[in-house]
Formats: C-alpha cells, structure tokens, sequence
C-alpha cells in the first residue's frame, strides 16, 4: 500500500450476505470503473471482513455481485498477506490437494473439510487499475481459491459431498442465523 493509513478505516461495516441469498450462488460482474466508488467498496470490505474476524471477504459477501475481494491471511509459515485483488482469474490451482477446515462469514460458526489445492496464483488489478498476481501457499492457497469461487457464485458447501455435505447442511438448518424458505 502505498499511503501509510490501515485498509478498512474508513470504511463502513456492512451487513454480511448469508447463505441461501440468491447473490452467493450467482456469478458475479467484472468491474468496468475503477474509480473512488471501487475504493469505497475496498474499505467496506475490509471493514467488515476485520470486524467479523474473517480472514477474506468477497464482494457479493456484502450483497455487491462485482468482482472484488480483499484479504489480511496468514500462510503456514505465519506470513501475512494483505491486499485486494479485482476482477481475479484463479490462473493456478495446483500442488497437493490438502483437506482442511474451512469457514466463511457467510455461514457463521460453521466449518468442513474441504479439499484444496496448496498452490494458487491469482491475477488481477487494483482497485486503481494497476495489474497485480497474488501467489499463495497452505493457508493463504485455501483463502484465495474460496475468495474466487465466491465470485464465481460457489461457497465452500459446493465443494462437499455424501457425509460431509449432509452433515454441514444439518448444522446450516439448526443454525440461529439460517431462514427457512
């Protein structure tokens, strides 16, 4: 980052979208205006990611479907990645396909072991137009590729089958936060 201010400080904390919204499960827009409204949507999210503890947040996450995510990630060496990618292309997935707990703010207090690959490169812009390639490994690897597949319109629960997806679905239906309908 080029000034010295903390990302999402002058952003607001906006509602997040919870599963089951049709805005999750819907392929979201490329960004064409990159422009101070882009960098407002930046803040939020990192305002609203920091304050739901999360570790990414994709844009259709607080009802935008354009894409856009940010992240402030640990890999597994505890190296932090933080930044924003626009309109990312997950361009490598590869390396060993590891199965670990994943979450997301979208399904709160819910987790599931999902198989990721423990290499991902993405490429995108910054919210000022600038060409960037985020390259992640373990952990960060995990972030990354569940941030793309939200903008795709896909939620780590896609990702399951048999026992693992019934039972996560079981605790979806059980959960405070879930609307039936």
């Amino acid at each position: 980052m080029r000034n010295s201010s903390i990302p999402g400080t002058r952003g607001r904390v906006r509602p997040l979208t919870l599963l089951g919204d049709p805005v999750l499960h819907t392929p979201c827009a490329e960004v064409t205006a990159f422009g101070p409204e882009l960098a407002d949507l930046v803040e939020d999210l990192f305002a609203t990611m920091y304050a739901a503890q999360g570790v990414g947040l994709a844009a259709n996450q607080v009802g935008e479907s354009l894409r856009v995510f940010v992240y402030d990630c640990p890999d597994d060496e505890d190296v932090r990645h933080l930044g924003h990618v626009v309109n990312p292309r997950l361009v490598e997935a590869d390396g060993v396909v590891v199965r670990g707990p994943e979450g997301c703010l979208s399904l709160p207090g819910l987790e599931a072991g999902t198989e990721r690959y423990d290499h991902a490169v993405v490429e995108g812009f910054t919210m000022t137009g600038e060409p960037v390639t985020v390259h992640g490994t373990g952990f960060f690897a995990r972030c990354l590729q569940h941030e793309c597949d939200h903008l795709e319109g896909r939620v780590y629960a896609d990702r399951l089958s048999g026992l693992r997806h019934r039972r996560l679905m079981r605790q979806v239906a059980r959960a405070p936060w879930h609307r039936s309908g």
